[in-house]
């Protein structure tokens, strides 16, 4: 009659302390599972997107699933758009892809940086991350009148340039370096001469408006539309939106879009 040491042995088993335990002795499981990511479908991902937006745009970045072995495109699955923010990459938006095996993400970023797609695999495909595109966003006149709104209620100063108090060109002096990185000089009457000439009928938001006497420019400020101008007004008034009071002014433009 065979042991138990000899019974335990010829059904894979060890004797331990007394207890019959089983042992790896044939590790079918991970040679299983090898196997299978071996077999596993290993997919290329593209991306199409603008290279450049204005500031307040929106970046729409297209993914593209294939498998490269048949040109087939992959349909399971899920695609992350992802932007490179301080150092790590973060997941904006993810998306199903379609039945053309593609995704369209969108996001708004306000500052120039890097993006990506991550294909997030499927049963038998695997994850796959495309490099990074960089995506420069330009300079815009919502820009420059979104950093204008933030100075709401700073207080008058003459010879102030900011961050917390402003005269009048000290204001837009701030704002369009600020936003742009144009240097204005601090003189309303010298900043005048910078940026294109636009006509009173073409202004639009984030111009720069120059009130004159004659033609010496006295005051400075920031279309705001609607026949109205972001300013630092005179002292003891502050930073708001207020009417351009007068029709003897010129139009600037510093930025393209």
């Amino acid at each position: 009659m065979a042991g138990t040491g000899t019974i335990a042995l010829s059904l894979g088993l060890c004797l331990c302390a007394g207890q019959l335990v089983a042992t790896p002795a044939a590790s079918a499981a991970p040679v299983v599972e090898a196997a299978a990511a071996a077999s596993a479908i290993k997919p290329k991902i593209s991306n199409s997107a603008a290279r450049s937006i204005a500031w307040g745009k929106t970046v729409k970045v297209t993914a593209k699933v294939i498998d490269p072995k048949t040109g087939d495109v992959v349909t399971k699955g899920s695609v992350r758009l992802q932007a490179k923010r301080n150092g790590k990459w973060r997941t904006w938006v993810t998306r199903k892809l379609s039945a053309k095996g593609t995704v369209t993400l969108s996001a708004e970023p306000h500052i120039t940086g890097y993006f990506r797609t991550q294909y997030t695999g499927a049963s038998g495909i695997n994850s796959v991350t495309s490099p990074g595109i960089k995506v420069t966003v330009r300079s815009s006149g919502a820009k420059i009148l979104a950093e204008a709104k933030r100075h709401k209620g700073a207080l008058y100063k003459f010879g102030a340039a900011g961050p917390k108090r402003f005269d009048c060109s000290g204001y837009t002096q701030y704002v369009f370096r600020k936003t742009t990185g144009k240097k204005l000089p601090h003189k309303a009457n010298a900043q005048q001469k910078h940026g294109k000439k636009i006509s009173k009928s073409n202004k639009r938001i984030g111009d720069l408006i120059v009130v004159r006497s004659g033609s010496y420019g006295t005051h400075a400020g920031i279309y705001a539309g609607g026949g109205y101008m972001w300013d630092s007004p005179h002292s003891g008034a502050r930073v708001g939106k207020h009417k351009i009071w007068s029709k003897n002014y010129v139009v600037r433009r510093l930025v393209a879009a």
